[in-house]
């Protein structure tokens, strides 16, 4: 590592002409950069420079050498650079973890941010099962709900607030359940990951909390799976309303108990334990929150 270090002094003082402004450039003494070139010159038993009292001349070795030491300075500088572009600017790729559900508002949300830097790359994978993200490389996953404990930060990016839904069919089949004890005798579709006798729990009115022990007809590890079933007319689901928008907009899902809602789940943006996040990943996070925001497109009032 010595010897790198002194090629450096070598090419610095061959680029800025003197000793003198060889160590203003690597802000020592010129007594310092002479001691190190002479040091070079003795490992390499060769002399690089002859010295005069008003300049300092190459010799042949020394020209021939210089070319490689350049060559070391310029790819040493040129790879801080690109660390610094990679810590201020949004560049290369980005790697992003999200469930199945909510991969589809990535798209808008980061569309401005990757249109904005043409050197950034997205690499979406798109998994409802907990994947090892680390064995991918994951910069960022989106991860809903009671977090595990885990190694990785969390950065919270809004909430995404749940209801109670079905299929117009299965209501004029079933009826409409007028309070929260009626829930208990239809047919419910849930995530997998429990057991089929989950406890649901409901935020009424005045503080009001009810918890029912629902039985599960149909269990997925796949939310839009669960979805795409409550509109077949299967049974009862909770459901986001970021997933859930078009579907209750065009009829195809009828929220129930409106004054009755589960519990909103935490939305959040995970990723690696760092002491600084790279410029992608903090820039991707911020594009998430302006998308998510309460104000935003996507949420829903």
């Amino acid at each position: 590592m010595e010897q790198l270090k002194r090629m450096a002094v070598f090419a610095t003082v061959v680029e800025q002409g003197s000793m003198n402004a060889a160590a203003r450039a690597l802000g020592t003494t010129a007594s310092a950069v002479s001691q190190q070139v002479r040091q070079l010159e003795r490992d390499m038993g060769v002399t690089l420079l002859t010295r005069s009292t008003r300049k300092l001349r190459l010799t042949v070795a020394g020209e021939r050498f210089h070319e490689g030491c350049a060559a070391m300075l310029a790819a040493a500088r040129g790879a801080g650079e690109q660390l610094a572009q990679m810590r201020d600017a949004p560049v290369g790729e980005l790697r992003v973890s999200s469930p199945v559900g909510f991969a589809r508002h990535l798209g808008p949300a980061l569309a401005p941010l990757l249109a904005a830097n043409p050197g950034l790359r997205l690499h979406l994978q798109v998994d409802d099962t907990l994947i090892d993200l680390v064995e991918q490389r994951i910069d960022l996953a989106i991860r809903f709900g009671r977090l595990p404990d885990s190694t990785w930060v969390a950065h919270r990016l809004g909430e995404l607030r749940m209801m109670v839904c079905a299929a117009p069919a299965y209501l004029a089949a079933r009826g409409v359940p007028g309070s929260p004890a009626e829930l208990l005798a239809h047919d419910w579709l849930r995530t997998a990951g429990g057991s089929l006798g989950a406890v649901l729990e409901l935020h009424g009115p005045a503080g009001a909390v009810e918890r029912l022990r629902v039985q599960a007809r149909v269990i997925s590890n796949n939310q839009l799976s669960l979805q795409q079933m409550c509109e077949a007319g299967l049974g009862l689901a909770v459901l986001g309303d970021l997933d859930i928008e078009d579907a209750l907009q065009s009829g195809r899902l009828v929220p129930l108990l409106p004054h009755w809602r589960p519990p909103p789940l935490g939305m959040y943006a995970l990723t690696p334990q760092r002491e600084a996040q790279p410029a992608k990943v903090r820039f991707a996070i911020e594009a998430l929150r302006r998308a998510m925001a309460p104000s935003g497109p996507k949420m829903p009032a």
